[in-house]
């Protein structure tokens, strides 16, 4: 076997697509040559680009175990606030129900 192909093989361990909206996440379990497991959340968003053309932006986060806890912490509080604080998810329901109207000044962006 080839060492890539090893690696791929030993390093991916999991992987889970979540589409919402315009953005699609991805997170990913893999291993380390040590055999330590660490996970990869990767945001993904479609832009079209002046041209018509489209491509996707991608933002990724490595979070190892040693650091769970304490992300997990702060990304509960931060739900929290949200979910205190936020307007009612009803409020924001017009813009779903439009979702077949276009605003062609936001393609260019």
């Amino acid at each position: 076997m080839s060492e890539e192909r090893e690696r791929t093989e030993r390093e991916d361990l999991f992987s889970k697509a979540v589409k919402a909206g315009k953005r699609t996440y991805f997170f990913d379990v893999k291993s380390t040559r040590g055999n330590d497991y660490y996970l990869t959340i990767t945001e993904s968003k479609k832009r079209f680009g002046d041209d018509g053309k489209f491509t996707y932006e991608k933002h990724k986060i490595f979070l190892y175990k040693e650091d769970f806890e304490k992300f997990m912490e702060g990304l509960n509080e931060s739900i929290d606030i949200i979910k205190e604080n936020a307007p009612p998810i009803l409020e924001r329901e017009t813009y779903h129900e439009n979702k077949g109207d276009v605003n062609f000044e936001d393609l260019g962006k």
